[in-house]
């Protein structure tokens, strides 16, 4: 009787997580989910040392590869200092019978030289227009004070001639 009741028991159990399993999936069955398809991509620079930054956010330094999803086209940039930088884009391919790839598979970037950044044009600076003012003359040490200038004098008559001798005095005045 027990071993009876034991398939019986064991028959309710199982279909009970049947039935269970139907309508959910429980968290701890989750890890046997299957994740997204990953395809591991090689990137490579000229010259190398690049950083190729794809558009979901991973990195990487030249030659590299990284694993990335493959059911989604996505971009990758290459940057490198003194270079233009390069975006290559990447196509989801699937072949019968095999799980999707990213094509092209290796990814190669021939960077170019950037040009030298042209050079800022000087500014042309306009010279304030001072006047200058003429210094005032020095005083020398032995400056003397100035005199009055002298009384103009009148001229003599055209008559009379200068004389080196002083004038004689006018006659008295008779009375």
């Amino acid at each position: 009787m027990f071993r009876v009741a034991a398939y019986r028991v064991t028959a309710i159990v199982g279909a009970s997580l049947a039935l269970a399993s139907c309508t959910s999936t429980p968290d701890w069955l989750s890890e046997f989910k299957p994740g997204p398809v990953l395809d591991t991509v090689r990137f490579e620079s000229d010259p190398p040392g690049a950083e190729a930054k794809t558009s979901n956010g991973q990195s990487c330094r030249t030659p590299c590869a990284l694993a990335l999803p493959a059911e989604q086209p996505m971009s990758v940039t290459f940057t490198l200092t003194g270079y233009l930088p390069d975006t290559e884009s990447l196509e989801p391919v699937a072949a019968t019978g095999s799980p999707p790839s990213l094509q092209p598979n290796p990814v190669m970037a021939e960077l170019e030289q950037a040009p030298p950044p042209p050079k800022p044009a000087k500014p042309v600076k306009k010279k304030p227009v001072v006047k200058k003012k003429k210094p005032a003359p020095k005083p020398t040490a032995a400056a003397k004070p100035m005199a009055p200038a002298p009384a103009p004098t009148t001229a003599a008559p055209a008559q009379q001639q200068a004389s080196p001798w002083p004038a004689q005095p006018p006659p008295p005045a008779q009375r």
